[in-house]
């Protein structure tokens, strides 16, 4: 199978995240794209965070209805820190016939070159890049050169300037947000009561 691999925080996953996961499918004729919420993010704190259940049970609410996208539990259910290079070697162990692909925010793959064993994740993994608006495609190139990263795809996205942290503050200040996020994710948040008293921390 033709794997589409998209890691992340997902706090809370937006219509950004479902968009890109979509396009995957699509642009590159995947069977499947699983989203893999994090247990613990390598490279900095979940802040605020509802848990990682609740994160995952919020990935699952947000592709509700749509074919060959699925939440992988992989991660979470991992002790430690979520490291890629291990979920790819896992997901290369339990299926080695599959073909991986994983897909990075342009704002990732920038930062790249700084994961812990970068040039084991590209051989485990076709790159896939996602451009945001901001991100240069240059810039991207030349990252990905600087630990040899070969080649990678770039998406024809949709320009959706959105993030989870204005999810949450728009949550957190009592203004719009469900035209941001999909129905079901929006459901949750309101019926756990997420993010209403929660103070904003970084984007994810």
């Amino acid at each position: 199978m033709r794997v589409g691999i998209m890691g992340g925080v997902f706090n809370p996953p937006h219509i950004g995240h479902v968009a890109c996961a979509c396009e995957a499918l699509d642009q590159l004729g995947l069977d499947v794209v699983r989203l893999v919420p994090a247990r613990r993010a390598p490279h900095r704190a979940i802040e605020p965070d509802p848990g990682a259940d609740v994160r995952a049970e919020l990935c699952e609410r947000a592709i509700e209805g749509l074919a060959r996208l699925e939440v992988s539990r992989l991660e979470l259910d991992r002790e430690g820190l979520s490291y890629t290079v291990d979920t790819l070697r896992a997901m290369h162990e339990a299926n080695p016939e599959d073909q991986h692909f994983l897909i990075l925010g342009a704002d990732q793959a920038k930062a790249f070159p700084t994961w812990r064993e970068p040039r084991e994740v590209a051989a485990l993994a076709a790159l896939v890049i996602a451009e945001r608006p901001g991100s240069g495609r240059d810039a991207v190139e030349l990252s990905l050169a600087a630990i040899g990263g070969g080649d990678a795809t770039f998406l024809d996205m949709p320009t959706i300037g959105i993030s989870s942290t204005l999810i949450r503050t728009r949550v957190g200040s009592s203004r719009l947000y469900r035209h941001l996020v999909p129905s079901g994710v929006a459901d949750l948040i309101e019926e756990r009561g997420l993010y209403s008293t929660m103070i904003p921390g970084p984007a994810a």
